[in-house]
Order: C-alpha cells, then structure tokens, then sequence
C-alpha cells in the first residue's frame, strides 16, 4: 500500500491514490488539476523517503471533484443568572479532492500500481 503524508489547507493528512479527502477550501475551478509539493513522507511498500521537513523532488496530483460544506457545529455560549444566551452555526467550506498519482524521485504510483492491502495479505 503506497501511500504520503503532506501538508494542505493547514492541515496534514495521510493520502493513497484512488481515494478522496475533504480538506480546506482551496481557490481552484471544479475538475481542475492541483500539483502539492509539500510532502512530508512517502511510503512506497519497501521504499519510504521521510523529508526534513519535506521530500525533495515529491509531489502528489489531484482532481477536484467538488465544492461542498462540512456538518452544521453548533455553538453555544450561556451566562448564567445574567439572561445572555447566544446560539451560533458554522459549516466549514470544503474541497473534496481525488488523488491521481504521486511523484518521487522521477517514479510515478499511481492506483493501479499501488498494490491492494489483500494482495499482501
């Protein structure tokens, strides 16, 4: 199972190709191609390249699929005794990114060379 760790959005997030993730909204059209270049390891089955901090030469590809808002949060602050309540909603903007392939050392894993976890099996 091939996988990296990178930096995106403000967040780290452990990524396989095939799948997607929802990160942080990111200024990009819908069907677009994005290129991340902070990548922080790259496990490759026997093969892994841990950067300091980052991977020379790694990269990770993706499609965004879409546009889209995280779960309703509820936030609600109380005084008691004071008669203050205030009720607050958030739903956090988000990108939902599927990954193509990723790059190190001029090798390219994509989702059909990475091997399935139940071929290792």
């Amino acid at each position: 199972m091939a996988y990296a760790i990178i930096e995106a959005s403000g967040t780290q997030l452990k990524v396989e190709p095939g799948r997607f993730y929802d990160i942080n909204r990111l200024a990009v059209d819908e069907d677009a191609s994005v290129t991340i270049d902070k990548v922080l390891l790259v496990n490759d089955g026997d093969d892994t390249s841990i950067g300091q901090p980052l991977v020379d030469g790694a990269s990770v590809t993706g499609t965004v699929v879409r546009h889209l808002r995280g779960k309703k949060v509820i936030v609600y602050k109380m005084k008691p005794k004071k008669k203050t309540r205030k009720k607050r909603g958030h739903r956090q903007e988000l990108t939902r990114l599927m990954i193509d392939s990723i790059s190190v050392g001029g090798k390219t894993i994509t989702a059909d060379d990475a091997p399935a976890a139940s071929e290792e099996e």
